[in-house]
C-alpha cells in the first residue's frame, strides 16, 4: 500500500488546491447562509433536511466563525476524502499503480464534483456516505471482517442523518446483496446488528420528524410541486451525459461489476448500483442525485481499463491525459476559480438592462452584503425606542439567512421569516413598533400593516434575477393578529 500513496497524495493535493482557489471567491450561497443559520438553532431535524449539516456548521463556526474559505473548507474535505477512497477501492479490486492513478484522475475530471466540492450543503457529505459506505462493503468481501458490516451500519445511520436520499441507496444495496454469495450474508447475524446501528443512529431524526408532524412529507410534496414536477426522466439521462468521458468510464466499471469474471465477487455491488440509478431514474430525481454512485464505479472502471491493457500499461496513462485535459477549461464554470469581472469575460458575457446573468449557483453567491448593508442603514436611522421595538422580516430563507448570519457583523437581531425551518424558530415580539421588511411583496404588507413606506427597490448587477428589484419597506401598525398570522402559515412554509 505504501508505494500507491504518494499518487494518492498528490492527487488529493490537486483537488485540494483547486478546490481552496475557489473557496476564497464570491460570497455565501442561499443554500449555505440557510445551513449555517440551522446551525444555531441544534435539533435533531429541520424542516428541509436532517441534522448532519447544522453540526458540521457549528464546528465552521467553533474553528472558522463565519469564514467563507472556513465555511467551504469541510465540503472540499468530504471531496477530498471521495478521491482518496475512489482510488482505495481500484486497490481493492486488484488496480495497481496506474489503475488507482486513473481512479483518481476520473474525480478530478468529473466537473460537477467541483460544485458539488465548493458549497457547504448536504451534497457533499451525501457523496462521501455513499462512497464510505462502497468501500466499507468491498472490505467486507475481501476480508470477511464483521467490523466493515459494522462501519457499514454506522455510515448507513450518519448518511440518514445527513440526506434521506441514503434510503435509495440502502434499497439499492439491499437488493445487489440478494447476488452475493447466493444471498447468504441474509443468514449473519452481523448484517442486521449493522441494521439495526445505523437505525439507532438515525432513530432521534425519526423522533423529530413525528414530534413536527412528519415535515419531510410537506418539503417533499414541495419538491415534487416546484422541482421536481418539471424534470423528465429523459432530463435525468440526458444529465449524465455532461461529462462523456468519466461516464464512459463508469460504463465500463458497471459492465465489469456486472459481467466480468474476476469481479464476481462484486456483483452485488453492481447489481446495487443499477437498482440505486434506475430507482432515482423513475422517482424522477435531480440528476445529481445520481453522482454519488459514480466513484465506485470510477474505481471499477479504472481497474479494468488497467488489466485489458496490461501489456500496454503506458496507454493507461494516455487515457488518463484524455479524460482529464478536455476538462480543464470548464472548472472556472463549476468553482469560482476567477475573480467575477474575470469570469464575466471568459464567459462572453454581455451586461443587459445593467445586469450580467451568471450562472444560476455564482448569481446567488452576490447581493446579499449589500441587502444587509441597506437593512442596517435603515434600522440605524430608527430612533432608540423604535429599534428596542423592531422587527427584521425576510420573504425568503436566503434573505433570512443573510440577516441572520451575515447580519452579526453588525449587530442585528430579532429576525423572522415564515420560510420553512425559519418558520419554526417564530417570533421575538408579537408587540413590535417597526418593521422592517426586506423582499416581501407589496400585497404581503400590505395585508398585515396599514402603515406600510417603501424605503428602497434592491438591485444588483451580479445577483440572481429574483434578488433583483426586491423591494425593502418600514411597516408600521399591524393590522392582524400576529400570533395567528404566524400559525395560519404553517401549511405555506415552502411557499
Amino acid at each position: 500500500m505504501k508505494k500507491y500513496l504518494p499518487i494518492i497524495f498528490s492527487l488529493a493535493a490537486v483537488k485540494f488546491i483547486i478546490q481552496c482557489i475557489g473557496n476564497r471567491n464570491y460570497g455565501f450561497h442561499r443554500d449555505e447562509l440557510l445551513h449555517l443559520s440551522v446551525s444555531e438553532h441544534m435539533e435533531w431535524g429541520f424542516m428541509e433536511f436532517p441534522p448532519f449539516v447544522a453540526f458540521i456548521g457549528k464546528l465552521s463556526y467553533l474553528f472558522f466563525d463565519y469564514s467563507l474559505w472556513g465555511v467551504r473548507l469541510f465540503p472540499t474535505l468530504a471531496g477530498v476524502a471521495i478521491l482518496v477512497l475512489c482510488c482505495l477501492i481500484a486497490k481493492e479490486l486488484g488496480a495497481k499503480s496506474k489503475g488507482i492513478f486513473l481512479a483518481g484522475i476520473c474525480v478530478l475530471a468529473f466537473i460537477p464534483f467541483y460544485r458539488n466540492h465548493t458549497l457547504f450543503q448536504p451534497v457533499a457529505f451525501d457523496q462521501l456516505f455513499w462512497t464510505l459506505g462502497f468501500y466499507f462493503l468491498v472490505k467486507y468481501i475481501n476480508t470477511k471482517n464483521k467490523e466493515y458490516l459494522l462501519l457499514l451500519g454506522l455510515t448507513l445511520g450518519l448518511g440518514l442523518l445527513n440526506k434521506y436520499t441514503v434510503l435509495v441507496w440502502a434499497f439499492g444495496l439491499f437488493v445487489g446483496l440478494f447476488f452475493y454469495n447466493k444471498g447468504r450474508l441474509f443468514r449473519n447475524k452481523w448484517l442486521y446488528i449493522s441494521g439495526l446501528l445505523g437505525l439507532l443512529v438515525f432513530l432521534p431524526n425519526i423522533i423529530w420528524q413525528f414530534q413536527n408532524d412528519l415535515p419531510l412529507l410537506k418539503h417533499l410534496q414541495s419538491l415534487n410541486e416546484k422541482q421536481l414536477d418539471g424534470s423528465s426522466s429523459m432530463d435525468f439521462l440526458v444529465e449524465q451525459f455532461d461529462v462523456p468521458f468519466t461516464f464512459i468510464i463508469s460504463v465500463i466499471g458497471l459492465g465489469a461489476l456486472l459481467f466480468v469474471k474476476r469481479f464476481k465477487d462484486y456483483r452485488a455491488i453492481g447489481v446495487a448500483v443499477l437498482i440505486t440509478f434506475v430507482t432515482l431514474w423513475i422517482l424522477k430525481s435531480k440528476a445529481y442525485y445520481a453522482f454519488s454512485i459514480y466513484p465506485i464505479l470510477f474505481a471499477a472502471g479504472a481497474a479494468q481499463i488497467e488489466h485489458l491493457l496490461s501489456e500496454k500499461s503506458a496507454f493507461v496513462y494516455a487515457i488518463a491525459a484524455f479524460v482529464f485535459l478536455p476538462v480543464i477549461y470548464f472548472i472556472p464554470e463549476a468553482t469560482p476559480l476567477l475573480p467575477v469581472e474575470t469570469y464575466v469575460n471568459y464567459m462572453g458575457l454581455e451586461e443587459k438592462d445593467g445586469r450580467y446573468e451568471l450562472t444560476g449557483d455564482y448569481a446567488d453567491m452576490f447581493g446579499w452584503e449589500e441587502q444587509v448593508k441597506l437593512v442596517d442603514s435603515v434600522y440605524k436611522s430608527l430612533s432608540p425606542r423604535e429599534q428596542q421595538n423592531c422587527v427584521l422580516w425576510a420573504e425568503n430563507y436566503g434573505e433570512a439567512g443573510a440577516l441572520k448570519i451575515l447580519g452579526k457583523q453588525y449587530n442585528l437581531s430579532n429576525l423572522i421569516s415564515r420560510h420553512g425551518s425559519f418558520w419554526l424558530w417564530g417570533y421575538d415580539d408579537k408587540d413590535a413598533e417597526v418593521w422592517i421588511s426586506l423582499g416581501n411583496e407589496t400585497s404581503s404588507v400590505n395585508s398585515v400593516f396599514e402603515d406600510v413606506q417603501l424605503v428602497k427597490m434592491i438591485t444588483h448587477k451580479y445577483a440572481i434575477s429574483e434578488e433583483n428589484n426586491i423591494p425593502l419597506y418600514i411597516c408600521r401598525k399591524p393590522k392582524v393578529d400576529i400570533p395567528k398570522w404566524w400559525a395560519d402559515y404553517k401549511d405555506h412554509v415552502f411557499d
